[in-house]
């Protein structure tokens, strides 16, 4: 009996052995050098310009080329607007976007799965 204690104990201190040294073998994070002061910083990369805003679909039963029958209205005209977003011109309520989840999901959505076909 003693001899399998002092195995189980054994086994106990290798193995707690490992772990401490496989937690203490990671290099800390690098951190990178400071930029000297005064020196000019690196140019930002441009951003690209925004697409042109169009008007916000308002219709009670926006086209659409699939049935979104039995999808509440702020979904369907977020769909409608996000599927009109495809080309150059960006159709978005910028605001109600930002405010109501119904319409930034049919938004996504819409510009997702437009974009695919």
């Amino acid at each position: 009996m003693a001899k399998i204690e002092n195995r189980c104990r054994n086994l106990t201190l290798a193995l707690t052995a490992i772990i401490v040294a496989a937690c203490a073998s990671v290099p800390p994070a690098a951190i990178p050098p400071a930029a000297p002061t005064g020196a000019p910083a690196a140019p930002a990369a441009p951003e690209p310009p925004p697409k042109p805003q169009a008007p916000p679909t308002t219709s009670a039963s926006p086209a659409a080329k699939i049935n979104l029958q039995g999808f509440p209205l702020p979904y369907r005209q977020g769909y409608a607007d996000g599927c009109a977003s495809i080309g150059a011109v960006e159709q978005k309520d910028a605001v109600r976007f930002k405010s109501d989840g119904q319409y930034r999901t049919g938004w996504v959505d819409g510009n997702a799965l437009c974009k695919k076909r």
